[in-house]
């Protein structure tokens, strides 16, 4: 009897001991926290018939024909501008550029459009934010519908999550939007 009233003992006690941990409780939530700078635009002129502001913590690449890339690499995203003289041809390059926002029709939830006029600067466009898993999410086109026209893109080298690159995408789309509002040609 004796032997058995230690082992219950024994029992007891190492319930009690196993029992007294700190209660368990749920971790909060965490999230992502990314810190952009304030953005700070610079000129940006070269023997293209156009000049417009950008961010000066953005680089230019691969300039070819007045096409180039401005390359975000903390971001690793990138601003593809494509440059296109018209000749006769502004409808072709409408469509185009139409044509290349609405093939990401399958992946995006939403595709808002906000057109931009200028009739100062004789810079007309439209601005196109792609909401959802798309792979560019921001594009646009300017003309003057006679001489110029440009087309830009956004594309980041990751797998297209909006959720994860929302704020580098919400910073980048300002800096298309001032690209787009700057532009001037010459």
């Amino acid at each position: 009897m004796l032997k058995k009233a230690i082992w219950i003992a024994i029992i007891l006690l190492s319930l009690t001991v196993i029992s007294c941990k700190d209660d368990v409780l749920p971790k909060p939530a965490g999230f992502l926290r990314l810190d952009y700078p304030v953005a700070k635009y610079v000129n940006f002129e070269n023997t293209c018939p156009f000049a417009f502001q950008m961010n000066e913590a953005a680089v230019i690449k691969g300039e070819k024909e007045c096409g180039f890339a401005i390359t975000y690499p903390k971001m690793k995203a990138t601003i593809y501008l494509t440059y296109k003289p018209v000749n006769n041809n502004i409808e072709k390059l409408l469509k185009d550029a139409q044509k290349l926002t609405y093939e990401h029709v399958i992946k995006a939830d939403d595709i808002l459009e906000q057109p931009y006029l200028n009739p100062e600067k004789k810079v007309y466009g439209m601005f196109y934010q792609v909401n959802g898993n798309a792979a560019t999410n921001s594009q646009f086109y300017v003309t003057d519908s006679t001489k110029h026209f440009i087309t830009g893109s956004v594309y980041f080298y990751t797998k297209p999550n909006f959720d994860s690159i929302m704020p580098a995408a919400s910073y980048i789309k300002n800096d298309m939007q001032r690209l787009m509002e700057t532009l001037k040609w010459k």
